[in-house]
């Protein structure tokens, strides 16, 4: 059984305040939280009992079952599934990250939390394994983010710093952004390596981010010439960029 007690800490867990007070974030869903137990402790799983003969679970801090109605009062979801898990919020040494030899993404001020966590997703599809976000991107475990990576936090590492502090301290390494006047993306030669910088929905890349970027790019519309919508979804145009750099890493190994 579910406490009141218990749901009022989880409810909590909704507002940055209370992760960051208790170090913790809620996951919500059987893909998700079956991931996340692989790879994250696990301090409260809250599930069912269809959950629990389903699938293996591993030791955690406290398993609580309950039914379907107790777990719709501390679910963050219209339409929980069978399990809720509030799992401890890692910590990420970007010091000691290879960042020289390895392809990462950056990120210039993404406010939207289903922007956020479609580009981790799409991170992890393209087996980018790190992303640097400036302290003004929304919090990776705002549980809008966490739904939208759908698991994919069990693999992708996520670093709040200062973008050009981080850039300053990192001039060896190739610096891609998007950009209206950039040079057409698909002439490029794309290294295997370097960090892919994308910029805010509506202002794009701040200028003392910009003035560290080596290549400018542009993801060209289609017929070239052709009136078409000013701008792409961030999200969309890192999928593009992303895709591209695999293309060229896919080339140059055949």
């Amino acid at each position: 059984m579910l406490s009141k007690n218990k749901i009022k800490y989880i409810q909590s867990l909704k507002d940055k305040k209370g992760r960051a007070e208790h170090g913790v974030f809620v996951a919500e869903g059987n893909k998700m939280v079956s991931e996340l137990l692989q790879s994250m402790p696990c301090s409260l799983l809250v599930a069912t009992s269809g959950f629990l003969r389903e699938n293996i679970v591993p030791e955690v801090g406290e398993l609580v079952e309950v039914t379907e109605n107790e777990l719709c009062k501390a679910s963050f979801l219209k339409t929980p599934q069978q399990v809720l898990g509030i799992f401890v919020i890692p910590s990420c040494q970007s010091q000691n990250v290879d960042w020289d030899s390895s392809l990462s993404l950056m990120l210039d001020g993404i406010q939207d939390p289903g922007n956020l966590g479609t580009i981790i997703r799409l991170a992890d599809w393209y087996g980018i394994e790190h992303i640097i976000c400036s302290p003004d991107t929304a919090d990776v475990y705002n549980p809008k983010v966490v739904q939208a990576t759908m698991g994919a936090l069990a693999r992708v590492k996520v670093h709040y710093l200062d973008l050009p502090e981080w850039l300053a301290n990192h001039t060896e390494i190739p610096v891609y952004g998007t950009f209206l006047d950039g040079e057409n993306m698909y002439a490029q030669n794309l290294s295997s390596n370097g960090v892919v910088v994308m910029g805010n929905e509506g202002n794009g890349i701040r200028q003392e981010v910009a003035k560290y970027i080596s290549r400018r790019l542009f993801i060209p519309t289609f017929p070239p010439g052709q009136k078409s919508s000013e701008s792409l979804n961030v999200a969309v145009a890192t999928a593009i960029v992303c895709a591209e750099f695999r293309r060229n890493l896919l080339i140059k190994m055949l």
